[in-house]
């Protein structure tokens, strides 16, 4: 587990397929202005089960990592934030996304998220880069990002198929500084 001031990062175990089922119906109209569309079956707990089950084995396999964001005063799951895409080799870098419940949003738990996600990738898993991609109209997402030490790079023109449409994305990375 990852400990922040005001919440804590915790990989997801089967046990929390229904917290995250809930989480994820409670906040699909709001999720679904930055995300690609997701099939009916999304919402169902046998999915959400054999999603937790791809998480464990990829963190194995050192590709992905998603983590639930979970308030520290009452464990509730707040958030999900993961690293994926993860590229070894001459690269070492990964992408990072993250989610935050819709009540949540503009207490700093994103930002708190995104830094220990970023000291995670950086002293444990050695990563040297991480980059994000965030729709240029997310100012909220971008200014997480900023916040947490990402600079913007450019835009990605048409980069990623949201509601049926080629989206631009504000790419911006954030470098180990111990490289």
């Amino acid at each position: 587990m990852l400990y922040g001031e005001t919440i804590y990062l915790r990989p997801f175990a089967l046990l929390d397929a229904d917290e995250l089922l809930q989480f994820l119906i409670e906040n699909k109209t709001f999720f679904e202005q930055y995300s690609m569309n997701r099939s009916n079956d999304y919402y169902s707990l046998e999915y959400q089960q054999n999603l937790i089950k791809k998480w464990e084995e990829d963190s194995q396999k050192d590709i992905e990592y998603k983590f639930g964001i979970f308030q520290k005063n009452n464990d509730e799951l707040i958030g999900t934030i993961q690293l994926f895409q993860i590229n070894r080799g001459s690269l070492q870098n990964a992408i990072i996304g993250y989610f935050l419940d819709k009540e949540q949003n503009g207490n700093g738990y994103a930002t708190e998220a995104t830094k220990l996600i970023v000291e995670f990738a950086f002293d444990i898993l050695k990563l040297h880069r991480i980059e994000a991609g965030v729709m240029p109209h997310n100012i909220g997402s971008i200014r997480v990002l900023e916040k947490s030490g990402f600079h913007k790079e450019g835009i990605a023109k048409k980069n990623v198929k949201i509601n049926d449409s080629w989206e631009d994305h504000q790419v911006l990375a954030i470098i180990n500084p111990n490289d």
